[in-house]
């Protein structure tokens, strides 16, 4: 199903995101705190809504290169919209109030180290993104049609771990935990559904 992208669609992701019952992680004990920005906007071509997805610089000192969702570690003294909203602007140069936040999906601790807090954000289409080099290889506007497919994730094992691992096929690539638990639990939410992720497990080279 394409949504078209308007007001009626961001009402209605309101909506969602406002009826599902977010579960506070109970694992954040020695977590850095950080925040990631679901950033809804307009299909390039127009008519459908897209979410934005980054492929990380290849000169960053960890996750060169990895597909991520804009965002960062938490400053001090910044909440989790604050954060990212304010790494949404350093990474594309795109900015955003706390009017145009929809909601908050669950806390995601990485193996890395990290507990990461989505924050679903609403862009205006005449949003214009400005990838900043230093942080930003490329940006990809995924249409939501996408990851709301069956088949668009699957599921499987490695030895090192009982947990199942998530992967997101896109591009004809497979990506992984973070991101890809954190974009099927918003799948999960545009289907009305409240799906826990946080013990779906990462790759082991995502655990450095």
């Amino acid at each position: 199903m394409v949504r078209s992208f308007g007001d009626t669609t961001r009402r209605n992701i309101a909506e969602l995101c406002a009826a599902f019952t977010r579960l506070p992680s109970e694992a954040g004990a020695g977590l850095k705190r950080a925040a990631v920005a679901i950033a809804l906007t307009e299909a390039e071509a127009g008519g459908g809504t897209t979410f934005l997805l980054t492929r990380r610089a290849a000169t960053l000192r960890s996750h060169a290169a990895q597909w991520a969702l804009p965002g960062g570690r938490c400053d001090h003294g910044e909440t989790q919209v604050q954060a990212a909203l304010r790494e949404l602007h350093e990474e594309l140069g795109v900015g955003l109030g706390e009017e145009d936040v929809l909601g908050l999906l669950d806390d995601y601790p990485t193996r890395s180290g990290y507990l990461i807090t989505p924050v679903v954000v609403w862009l205006s289409s005449s949003a214009d993104l400005v990838p900043n080099p230093a942080e930003v290889a490329s940006v990809h506007r995924i249409a939501l049609a996408d990851i709301e497919r069956n088949d668009a994730f699957s599921f499987t094992t490695i030895p090192e771990s009982t947990r199942r691992v998530i992967r997101f096929r896109h591009a004809g690539q497979h990506i992984h935990a973070p991101t890809a638990a954190l974009i099927y639990q918003f799948a999960e939410v545009l289907a009305g559904r409240n799906t826990r992720v946080a013990e779906l497990e990462q790759p082991v080279f995502a655990w450095r």
